[in-house]
């Protein structure tokens, strides 16, 4: 299993990078999101830290719709999942590869996010940094996660793709708000519960999310014709 999913991980990466379309349609994407949100103070304003981090969650959020319709787009426009179906070795090692494809994609992309959004909104990190990375990394390991196995299930047909935006949000929201509320206080806001309470409830869903991609992806992937 880990096999595969270590080659899955390997080939998104080299084909993704390579053809280069595919992230690059998600960093205009967000950055375009965080251009356009700085437009919406005026002179001299400055965005408060918690709109701030809402702002950099919703373009990362974006891109990793992007980014999962991309890597499962891979195998359907070369007619190869009926042979990912019969590779002699468990299917959650694709979820497995797509997802950590997914989180390199992604991460490669928040590098430039993070710096774009402190220009283009206006803030400096002054927060508790070792908390907001752990912050960053639960909450893109969820979102890749549940990421990885609704992209499974929105392939196919080009109507059933919106559907990787209209499901994943809502469920994503409680682990959004997480990022959310730890990015706000490393870009300075003040809050009475401190991060701690939110890196649990990040962790609490991921681990609700990777246990769901294990026993649902077999079904989802097998099925979605």
């Amino acid at each position: 299993m880990l096999r595969l999913t270590l080659a899955m991980a390997r080939k998104d990466l080299s084909l993704t990078l390579a053809r280069g379309s595919g992230l690059v349609q998600a960093l205009l994407l967000g950055l375009l999101l965080l251009f356009v949100f700085s437009l919406s103070q005026g002179v001299g304003e400055r965005m408060t830290p918690q709109s701030a981090a809402a702002v950099f969650w919703l373009s990362s959020a974006f891109c990793q719709v992007l980014i999962f319709n991309q890597l499962y787009a891979l195998e359907e426009a070369n007619n190869a999942r009926l042979g990912l179906l019969l590779c002699p070795a468990p299917i959650q090692a694709v979820w497995l590869g797509k997802g950590c494809a997914g989180l390199v994609l992604l991460l490669l992309a928040q590098i430039i996010f993070l710096p774009a959004g402190v220009v283009f909104l206006g803030q400096e990190l002054s927060g508790p940094l070792p908390q907001a990375l752990a912050a960053l990394a639960l909450t893109d390991v969820g979102m890749c996660a549940m990421g990885s196995l609704l992209g499974a299930l929105a392939q196919g047909q080009a109507a059933r793709e919106s559907l990787l935006s209209i499901v994943l949000f809502p469920l994503l929201t409680p682990l959004l708000l997480a990022g959310i509320s730890v990015g706000a206080q490393a870009l300075g806001a003040p809050s009475a519960d401190g991060p701690g309470v939110w890196l649990g409830v990040a962790a609490a869903f991921d681990a609700v999310f990777l246990g769901a991609g294990l026993l649902l992806f077999g079904h989802i992937y097998a099925g979605d014709e």
